[in-house]
């Protein structure tokens, strides 16, 4: 099997999802690359240690009443799934219609969302916009429950304009005041309770009261808009069909789409007036947007499949952000064969190294790229590594390392770096990373002991997670 083929598979599971096993690689491999890149955006029967066992084990992270509860559900899952690439899309939505507990104070209603994002996240951007204007996290997290017929709130026609479409530059203030009339009445229901926190959530401490959209005709405004240049009496949906149709927007989510996938882009409020990286690559993602009428999974398909994805110049570019990171690392060390409690230690551990979700720091989401990367967080970051490397009664780790002796590529030092880069995810490294391997590998070498052989390779599996490369996808 070719070495190009398996580095680029491995290239494709750590963008599209967190990474993959020697074995997994192998396995993708066979099938071929653009069979892999199918099954990643149409997996047919996505599985996962799902949410009977999450009842049966925490029900906290089934109720979800307090802050931290779904973001421990999401990392489980995103740790067990079949399916990466469709929690990874949740994961980039979540980053751009960043919505968070402090305000929103209702885990399970996040959780839903999150939910919405897995059932739309790869199809109709159109659809996904209109569910997103109608999913009560949302509707809470930019007052849109206060924005009513002759008293609107503009907050989420702002923000659905700037940040979540089509970026600053292309619609005006007049634009965002008859976009936030077209919103008035979407809303939730028994929105009177709003107020009266303890009558809402009267039946604590079984659950709290699942909120639902509720379209209020009678304080709904019906009059004419103008929008963008078109006029007539528009809701919310024709507002959003108006978005879709923009070219503004479909560089906006194309520029997303590269910088999450691809290469680092600076900071979105630097868009108007900064140019993108690889201007083609834009131009791309925008024909496949248009020609598949606003599919998300076709700009998907588009990108995986694009040259500028599979270049070498891109490969261990992006810093993984703390989810990435450790649902990668927990899906090679096998720590999550089942829910177990210290998934509340996992969750914590990612919060320390920067992101804690379901809790972003704006409504502009995460700031990525190098911005994960201080040295506080980065200490985190090697110390969890390396606490998970070298623990080698961990089924993963355990697996990893008879792969390694069963190989018999560890007759020389050069192939046991080889063999454990191999079992890490395939990866490639520098040549001075490959000399500190190198290094470390040579040492004690005269000794036969099958403990301190193992030992050794652990220890290399924990100096490989503390590299440059490894930091990064």
């Amino acid at each position: 099997m070719g070495t190009d083929n398996i580095e680029l598979i491995a290239h494709l599971m750590r963008r599209a999802g967190f990474g993959a096993t020697r074995t997994e690689i192998e396995a993708y491999a066979a099938q071929g690359y653009d069979a892999t890149v199918e099954t990643l955006v149409n997996p047919a029967h996505p599985q996962w240690m799902g949410d009977y066992l999450i009842r049966r084990f925490h029900h906290e992270q089934s109720g979800m009443m307090g802050p931290r509860a779904n973001g421990e559900n999401w990392l489980y899952r995103m740790i067990t799934t079949s399916a990466p690439l469709l929690e990874k899309m949740c994961l980039f939505w979540h980053g751009i219609f960043a919505t968070g507990y402090p305000k929103v104070i209702h885990g399970k209603v996040l959780w839903d969302q999150i939910k919405m994002f897995r059932r739309h996240g790869m199809g109709s951007f159109k659809t996904l916009l209109v569910e997103l204007s109608k999913d009560p996290a949302m509707i809470v997290w930019l007052d849109n429950q206060d924005n009513h017929k002759g008293a609107i709130n503009e907050n989420y026609g702002r923000e659905l304009l700037e940040l979540f479409s089509m970026g600053v530059g292309h619609y005006s203030e007049d634009d965002i005041k008859e976009c936030a009339r077209a919103f008035t009445g979407w809303t939730i229901g028994n929105t009177e309770y709003m107020v009266l926190r303890s009558e809402r959530d009267s039946d604590w401490p079984y659950g709290r009261i699942a909120w639902h959209f509720e379209r209020r005709a009678d304080d709904h405004d019906s009059g004419d808009k103008t929008f963008l240049g078109q006029s007539g009496p528009f809701d919310g949906d024709d507002i959003i069909d108006i978005i879709c149709q923009q070219d503004a927007t479909a560089r906006f989510i194309a520029r997303h789409m590269y910088h999450f996938f691809v290469a680092d882009e600076p900071p979105v409020p630097s868009w108007p007036y900064t140019p993108p990286r690889d201007p083609e690559a834009i131009d791309t993602l925008v024909r496949a947007y248009f020609e598949s009428h606003y599919d998300i999974r076709a700009m998907l398909r588009a990108l995986f499949h694009a040259d500028f994805f599979k270049a070498d110049d891109i490969r261990y570019e992006k810093v993984k952000s703390p989810a990435e990171f450790m649902a990668g690392i927990l899906r090679l060390t096998g720590e999550f064969d089942r829910p177990r409690r210290e998934i509340l230690d996992r969750a914590l551990q990612m919060t320390w190294m920067g992101q804690q979700l379901n809790n972003p720091p704006s409504v502009e989401g995460w700031h990525q790229g190098t911005a994960w990367i201080d040295t506080g967080t980065l200490v985190e970051r090697i110390n969890f590594a390396s606490e998970q490397f070298g623990d080698v009664n961990k089924p993963g780790v355990k697996a990893m390392i008879d792969k390694v002796l069963d190989s018999g590529d560890a007759a020389s030092v050069e192939d046991l770096v080889d063999a454990c880069l191999d079992q890490m995810g395939a990866i490639s490294v520098s040549g001075q990373t490959r000399g500190i391997l190198t290094q470390v590998a040579s040492q004690g070498n005269g000794s036969s002991g099958e403990a301190q052989v193992r030992e050794k390779i652990a220890n290399l599996f924990r100096l490989t997670a503390a590299s440059h490369e490894f930091q990064r996808a």
